[in-house]
């Protein structure tokens, strides 16, 4: 991972999608939560086992959501849950894309934003 949190300062979903053309060779899905109470603050590039994906930045209260994406492999499991060093990670894929949401917020919100991403 890289030392910084976000390449694109936005709470704007159509500044952050649009950030991504030519940055990556898929456009990821931004979802606009605030209303829910998880508010896009940005996103960046990220290196995930060789190759670019997107990592948008999303925050509840004070703790920082990392949710990153990319192109499906037949090898990504298709949900997953982990628990390790204070954080919590949720892995899903839908037809086409892989995400992982990790953050050291409690599992159930976690789950909670997990739930609102899919639908």
């Amino acid at each position: 991972m890289g030392t910084h949190l976000l390449d694109v300062v936005s709470t704007d979903q159509h500044t952050v999608k649009p950030w991504f053309n030519g940055k990556i060779d898929f456009s990821p899905v931004v979802k606009d939560l605030a209303p829910q109470g998880f508010p896009l603050i940005g996103g960046r590039i990220e290196y995930l086992s060789g190759r670019a994906g997107a990592a948008l930045v999303y925050q509840r209260r004070k703790h920082i959501i990392n949710l990153f994406t990319w192109p499906s492999m037949a090898s990504d499991a298709k949900e997953s849950r982990l628990s390790r060093n204070g954080y919590n990670e949720l892995q899903w894929k839908d037809a086409s894309m892989t995400y992982w949401a990790v953050s050291d917020l409690g599992l159930a919100e976690l789950q909670q934003f997990r739930e609102l991403c899919m639908n």
